[in-house]
């Protein structure tokens, strides 16, 4: 269990801070860990073998270290800590600044876009024209709100700040190590897998909560009920155009909720991935697109947040008895 207060006051701060640049950050001190093990362990043979046990370490680790840490404080020192946890592992504002910035830059010059846009993105940006730009802007803030909102409230709800904390060493490794090229598609195999466990109900769970916050957004996305129940149908079969098990499912929702087209292929990494696409319409994308997804966002942010303090001042009513 963790204090409601500080779910609250966590997220609040990251509503009206985001991640500012000058505080120190955990997935800061996550990536310098992986990356001194992945440059230690990548090489030779056995290297699937290597980088899951790296990554099993480590996510065990975060969770019994974070577990540890929060058992023996005091009541109001751990409440500090959980709110500070909590606060770290939620990214949506972050991500949402990053995207108006990358339609903000491409207003100035294509250039200035494409190296905004390579901030949030792994795929090389150079090449990329316009309109792919903000194609890579959106699809990584649909994605991002499973994977930077969404999935971490989903495993605070079930596993505590502990659980929550854990989840994000999952993520951290999958972002660094769980691409499918050369250098890491052995090394980074188990890592890449169970960031797909992690994320399945999450990103399932993320993609009907933009559905359903789309018939509160009539403005920005004028649905009836019985058109929400045929871009359902188009999301759950665009969902599977993706690499991804977990990834094409709230691309799909904003491609389907926005009628517009994401995917296709890429270069990561000096390597040309080549990915369906998932959308049935190709067409321009504009700023109002971008302002209807980050409401959309954030109005999905807010439904998960509701349902996990009626889910956790249940449990705590329900102990209490």
């Amino acid at each position: 269990m963790f204090n409601p207060i500080s779910l609250i006051i966590g997220w609040l701060l990251d509503l009206l801070l985001g991640d500012p640049s000058w505080l120190p950050h955990p997935v800061v001190a996550f990536g310098k860990m992986i990356r001194a093990g992945e440059s230690r362990l990548n090489k030779g043979k056995q290297r699937k073998i290597k980088g899951g046990v790296l990554s099993l370490v480590l996510i065990g680790c975060t969770w019994g270290g974070t577990s540890l840490l929060l058992s023996v404080l005091s009541h109001e020192a751990k409440v500090c800590l959980e709110t500070i946890l909590i606060f770290f592992c939620l990214a949506g504002t972050t991500l949402i600044k990053e995207v108006e910035k990358v339609f903000d830059a491409l207003d100035i010059s294509l250039e200035k876009g494409r190296r905004q846009v390579a901030r949030i993105v792994g795929r090389d940006t150079t090449e990329l024209s316009e309109q792919e730009v903000k194609k890579a802007a959106l699809e990584t803030l649909s994605e991002n709100l499973s994977d930077g909102v969404i999935a971490p409230l989903f495993w605070l709800m079930l596993l505590g700040v502990p659980g929550m904390m854990a989840y994000k060493m999952i993520n951290t490794l999958d972002s660094m190590i769980g691409y499918r090229t050369v250098r890491y598609k052995d090394f980074g195999c188990v890592a890449a897998r169970i960031d797909d466990a992690a994320n399945w109900l999450p990103a399932r769970l993320t993609a009907c909560l933009m559905l359903m916050g789309a018939l509160f957004l009539s403005t920005s996305f004028p649905l009836s009920r019985t058109s929400l129940a045929g871009r359902f149908r188009q999301m759950c079969y665009f969902s599977h155009a993706h690499l991804s098990p977990n990834s094409g499912w709230p691309e799909a929702a904003l491609a389907c909720l926005l009628g517009c087209r994401f995917g296709g292929g890429h270069s990561y990494h000096g390597e040309w991935i080549e990915k369906p696409y998932i959308g049935e319409h190709e067409r321009p994308l504009h700023r109002d697109d971008m302002k209807a997804a980050v409401r959309l966002n954030r109005l999905t942010e807010a439904m998960m947040l509701v349902a996990v303090m009626a889910v956790t001042m249940t449990g705590m009513l329900y102990a209490k008895c």
